[in-house]
C-alpha cells in the first residue's frame, strides 16, 4: 500500500463543486492514495475585498503540500480584480503549462481522427505580466516582457519532455517577423537550444500559420512550444477541434509546486444542473498523478475514462445523436467511469505513461556572460494635441528646446510609424508621441535628465522614457516603421 499522500483541493465556482466531487469520487474509488486539504478560492474571496482571490493562509497549503489540484473559479466583473491563475503560477512559479491535446475519434465528432500533440506554453511572462499604463487621453501601452532565463527554461522543458515520452518534433511558435527583440529573443534561444537535441526534429513557424496548421493538419504536430498569450489562445484551438475544450487537462510545473486543473472555465450558466462534463479536471488529475509517481493509477482512472468515452456514455457537450449512445449526467458519467475502474479500452489506444528516459526538467541555467552596455539615446513619449497635431510643429520644437544638448531629436514616430521628418499626410496620430533622440557623443543618465529638463521648461508633457542602448556594440532597441 502506497504512503497516503496530502493534496491541496480547491472546489472552484460555477461548475467547479460539481466536478471536482465528481473528480475526488473517482479518484477514492480508483482507491488512489490521497489526502485532500482543501482551501477557498475564487469568487467568494473575491467579494470579501480580497482581490487576489485566495486567502493568506491558503498559501501555507499550497507550499506546504506543493500539489495543488483545482476547480475553475469566477473572477467577478469590475476592474481591481486580478487573474488568481496568473497569481498562483508566477508566485510559486510555475513556469511551464503542458496541455496534452488527442482526438477520441471515431467516439468524439471531431474533422481531425489524428491529433497528438502536447503544447508547451511558458507561464509567467510575456504580456500576462500585467504591467499596463494610460499615458494619454487616447492611448494606453502594455508591456511584453520576454527574458533570456525564462525562455531558456521552458524551450528545455520542451525538449526535455520530448526526449522523455519518445516524441519526434519541437515546433516553436512566435511573432518574430515583427517582434524581433522579444520573440527574436525567444526564436533564437530555442535554435541554439535545439542543437543540443540531435535525434528530435525541430522547426519554426510564424504564429499566424502555426495557428492555421493547429487548426488545419494538427497530425503534423508533436510538441508545440510557445510564449505565453500565444500558447493560451493555440491551446483552446487544438482542443476545440478535438471535439470540445471541456475534455482537455493541464499542469502547470515549476520546480517544486505543480497546479493541476481543466483547461476551461466555470461556465455559470449550467452551474447547479447537475449536467457539466468532469473530463477536463479528472483528466488533469491524470497528470497529476503522473507527477506524484503514481502511473498506475494514472493509467487505471484514464483507461476507465477512455473506455467510457469508448462505450459512448457521453455528457451533452460532447453528446451526438449518430456516435453517442446513452445521454448523461454528470453523476452518470461519474458513475460510469468508476464502473470501469480495471478495464482498457478496446479502439482508443491505452493510457502509457512511461518515460523513455529520465528528464531534466529544472537544470541549473548557467549565468550570462555581462556585455558591454553603452547609453546611445532616449525614446522620449510625450502627450500632445496642438495645432491640428501637426508632427512638423512638434519636431521644430524639440528640435529647438534640445540644440545644445549632447542628445538630439532623429525623428518622432506616432504608434509606431515615423511622422517626421518627411512624415505622410496620410497617417493617422493620436496624442501619443514616440520622440527618438541619439547621442552626438558619449552620453549618461545625467545627459538624459538634463534633456528632459529642457523639453519641461519648453512646456512638453512628458509621459514616459525608454533609454536606447547597445549591448557589445549590438543595437537594443527595435527602429521604427519607416526609420
Amino acid at each position: 500500500m502506497a504512503d497516503k499522500r496530502n493534496i491541496t483541493v480547491a472546489f472552484g465556482d460555477g461548475i467547479g463543486p460539481e466536478i471536482m466531487q465528481a473528480t475526488l469520487d473517482i479518484l477514492d474509488a480508483a482507491g488512489t492514495p490521497l489526502i485532500y486539504d482543501q482551501i477557498e478560492i475564487g469568487e467568494k474571496v473575491y467579494l470579501r475585498g480580497i482581490t487576489s482571490g485566495i486567502e493568506e493562509s491558503s498559501w501555507d497549503s499550497l507550499r506546504r503540500n506543493k500539489v495543488f489540484l483545482k476547480a475553475p473559479i469566477t473572477t467577478p466583473q469590475g476592474g481591481g480584480y486580478k487573474s488568481l491563475n496568473v497569481t498562483t503560477r508566477k508566485t510559486l512559479g510555475l513556469f511551464a503549462n503542458v496541455r496534452p491535446i488527442r482526438s477520441f475519434y471515431p467516439f468524439i465528432k471531431t474533422h481531425h481522427p489524428i491529433i497528438d500533440m502536447v503544447i508547451i506554453r511558458e507561464n509567467e511572462e510575456d504580456l500576462y505580466a500585467g504591467i499596463e499604463h494610460q499615458q494619454t487621453q487616447e492611448v494606453v501601452q502594455a508591456l511584453k516582457l520576454i527574458s533570456h532565463p525564462g525562455s531558456e527554461r521552458i524551450i528545455r522543458y520542451a525538449f526535455e519532455y520530448a526526449k522523455a515520452y519518445g516524441r519526434k518534433k519541437v515546433t516553436c511558435l512566435t511573432k518574430d517577423n515583427i517582434m524581433k527583440h522579444t520573440d527574436g529573443l525567444f526564436h533564437k534561444l530555442f535554435d541554439q537550444i535545439g542543437e543540443e537535441y540531435p535525434n528530435i526534429k525541430r522547426d519554426h513557424m510564424i504564429i499566424d500559420i502555426g495557428s492555421a496548421i493547429i487548426a488545419d493538419k494538427p497530425g503534423t504536430l508533436d510538441v508545440v512550444v510557445t510564449e505565453n498569450l500565444y500558447g493560451d489562445i493555440v491551446s483552446d484551438i487544438a482542443a476545440q477541434i478535438t471535439g470540445s475544450v471541456g475534455l482537455g487537462g493541464s499542469s502547470n510545473v515549476g520546480k517544486s509546486v505543480a497546479m493541476f486543473e481543466a483547461i476551461h472555465g466555470s461556465a455559470p450558466d449550467i452551474a447547479g444542473d447537475g449536467i457539466a462534463n468532469p473530463s477536463g479536471l479528472l483528466n488533469g488529475a491524470v497528470m497529476m498523478l503522473v507527477h506524484l509517481g503514481m502511473p498506475d493509477y494514472a493509467r487505471k482512472v484514464r483507461n476507465a475514462w477512455l473506455k467510457t468515452i469508448e462505450q459512448g456514455i457521453h455528457t451533452r457537450d460532447i453528446y451526438n445523436e449518430e456516435i453517442s449512445k446513452r445521454l448523461v449526467n454528470t453523476k452518470g458519467f461519474t458513475d460510469a467511469v468508476i464502473s470501469n475502474l480495471g478495464e482498457v479500452p478496446l479502439t482508443l489506444a491505452p493510457a502509457r505513461f512511461e518515460v523513455q528516459t529520465e528528464p531534466n526538467f529544472f537544470p541549473e541555467l548557467a549565468p550570462l556572460p555581462r556585455k558591454k552596455k553603452e547609453l546611445v539615446g532616449v525614446d522620449v513619449f510625450i502627450d500632445w494635441d496642438k495645432n491640428d497635431r501637426n508632427p512638423d510643429v512638434i519636431g521644430d520644437g524639440l528640435k529647438a528646446a534640445s540644440s545644445s544638448l549632447k542628445i538630439q531629436l532623429k525623428m518622432i514616430t506616432n504608434r509606431g510609424v515615423k511622422v517626421y521628418p518627411d512624415g505622410l499626410p496620410e497617417t493617422y496620430k493620436t496624442d501619443h508621441w514616440r520622440c527618438r533622440f541619439t547621442a552626438t557623443e558619449a552620453v549618461n543618465n545625467e545627459d538624459v535628465v538634463t534633456l528632459l529638463s529642457a523639453l519641461h521648461t519648453a512646456g512638453y508633457d512628458v509621459v514616459k522614457t525608454e533609454n536606447l542602448y547597445t549591448f557589445d556594440g549590438e543595437r537594443g532597441y527595435s527602429l521604427a516603421q519607416g526609420e
